[in-house]
């Protein structure tokens, strides 16, 4: 914001000196001309106008401060037992979910069986901002036992979606899941909480 510069003497008033007029209204216009850099070169002190909302799985990182860095899905430790076989990141989205200003990263991870349709978990990681720290998970919104797959996995206004896709039955083969729901997670009250945004599932 400018600052309105205080209005200058003028020659009559400070009659002891023997500054002439010309000297007082160059150097009027010379302070009025500081003043005005000086407001151009102050930080912005209001908050941003918010972005329009995009269809990528990433949500673009709080303008407040320098810019965090979303935790990284590779350097995490996951509670999947893959009985001795390698656990795989398939997907990951970025976003501030808890609104702290700092973006979380939702990871979907399963087993690399190596054959058939191994169930997702999907994990919600944050990182602390101390230097050498490591991503940590801090909730799980998809455990394996539900025997789903993860896909189209975002973060959107502070929300995660992924369609879901599972079995009708036992006897279902599976490499083919044949049904197919849209959930939604949201943190409200402390904790992750489902919405299913598409209540009845539909065959795939």
């Amino acid at each position: 914001m400018l600052h309105t510069p205080a209005t200058l003497a003028t020659p009559d008033t400070l009659a002891h000196t023997r500054t002439r007029p010309l000297h007082w209204l160059a150097t009027a216009t010379a302070l009025a001309a500081v003043i005005a850099a000086a407001g151009l070169v102050q930080p912005a002190t209001g908050t941003p106008a918010g972005t329009t909302g995009t269809t990528t799985t990433a949500e673009e990182p709080a303008a407040n401060g320098p810019e965090a860095t979303a935790p990284d899905a590779a350097a995490a430790t996951y509670p999947l037992d893959c009985k001795g076989a390698p656990r795989t990141v398939t997907a990951t989205a970025h976003g501030d979910l808890d609104g702290d200003g700092r973006p979380e990263t939702v990871a979907a991870v399963r087993c690399d069986a190596g054959s058939g349709t191994p169930p997702h978990a999907i994990y919600v990681l944050t990182q602390d901002p101390a230097e050498g720290s490591r991503p940590r998970v801090v909730a799980t919104l998809l455990d394996t036992p539900q025997r789903q797959t993860a896909t189209e996995l975002t973060v959107r206004d502070r929300a995660v979606t992924a369609t879901l896709l599972g079995y009708s039955g036992p006897e279902v083969p599976r490499c083919c899941p044949d049904k197919k729901q849209l959930a939604k997670w949201r943190w409200t009250d402390g904790k992750f909480r489902q919405e299913l945004t598409d209540s009845a599932a539909r065959s795939v």
